[in-house]
């Protein structure tokens, strides 16, 4: 078991900003001995190898998997378990091997029948990040205080788990256990919607005069600001989790509706009741 002992490799396959994140992290707290990574764009792994948090900075994933005690994906999710299988054949015994989607219960039933027995993988997904990507973005603080959730399966070994915790709280995060299927449905209302409805008002924004723009202060900046995370990645988290996603943008839907009634009615009531339910929730978020 890992436990909070120091790691001699880490191993992480996509360096954006979450991959370059961990590393950071993990060398200002010494987490790691060793950070390596790997990127599909050689733009990307030219940028890594002037980056002093990297030690290495490998041509293939199986390169940079070779001897590493620790590994994580940190692709976009429909890439999650191809690359795992990719390299799973190189991965050394007792390695923990995880991932940062924002997505579990595809992502854990495939790697469940496309990952040898032996790898020792389970699902992650820290709830940190800034709506900027890239290497260049990344910080040695965005873990602090964060909660990673942990999504084992029901036959995944309580060792991998514990592992799979002690690594996200050796990078200052809190850490919480759940099904993959429940992940899924939670992350769907309190993650995956709000970049939705921000989707959706920068989308409606978009289609007025552009000058606009400049008149916005800090509630459109607040509303709209997740709206400018990285088009591919979001569009396959939203594919691969509509199932949850559908039901959350329904529900929000139909409030939406109630609040447009009220103002088509001239309900003064039923808008000071949609708005004292959303004020006094908001208040109370920590």
């Amino acid at each position: 078991m890992l436990g909070l002992v120091k790691i001699k490799r880490i191993a992480i396959l996509g360096a954006g900003l979450l991959g370059g994140s961990i590393m950071k992290t993990a060398k200002r707290l010494a987490v790691a001995e060793t950070c390596c990574t790997w990127s599909r764009s050689e733009k990307t792994r030219e940028r890594c190898r002037h980056c002093n948090f990297i030690d290495t900075v490998c041509e293939s994933p199986e390169e940079a998997v070779a001897d590493a005690d620790v590994v994580v994906a940190c692709v976009p999710v429909d890439r999650i378990v191809p690359l795992l299988s990719q390299v799973a054949g190189t991965v050394k015994k007792g390695a923990l091997v995880t991932d940062v989607g924002s997505t579990k219960a595809a992502i854990c039933k495939d790697a469940k029948t496309s990952l040898p027995r032996e790898l020792r993988f389970v699902g992650s997904h820290p709830m940190a990040g800034i709506e900027r990507n890239g290497i260049d973005e990344a910080r040695d603080d965005l873990f602090e205080n964060r909660l990673a959730l942990v999504t084992p399966l029901p036959d995944t070994a309580p060792d991998i788990v514990d592992d799979a915790k002690s690594f996200w709280q050796s990078l200052g995060m809190r850490t919480h256990s759940l099904s993959p299927a429940e992940h899924d449905k939670i992350v769907a209302h309190v993650s995956h919607l709000p970049q939705a409805v921000a989707v959706a008002l920068a989308g409606t924004l978009a289609t007025q005069p552009l000058q606009w723009r400049d008149f916005g202060a800090g509630g459109m900046r607040d509303t709209t600001r997740i709206a400018a995370g990285t088009p591919e990645v979001w569009q396959a988290i939203f594919e691969e989790n509509r199932k949850e996603v559908l039901p959350a943008l329904d529900t929000y839907l139909k409030l939406f509706g109630e609040l447009r009634d009220a103002l088509a009615d001239n309900n003064s009531q039923k808008l000071a009741t949609i708005l004292k339910l959303a004020s006094d929730w908001r208040s109370k978020l920590k």
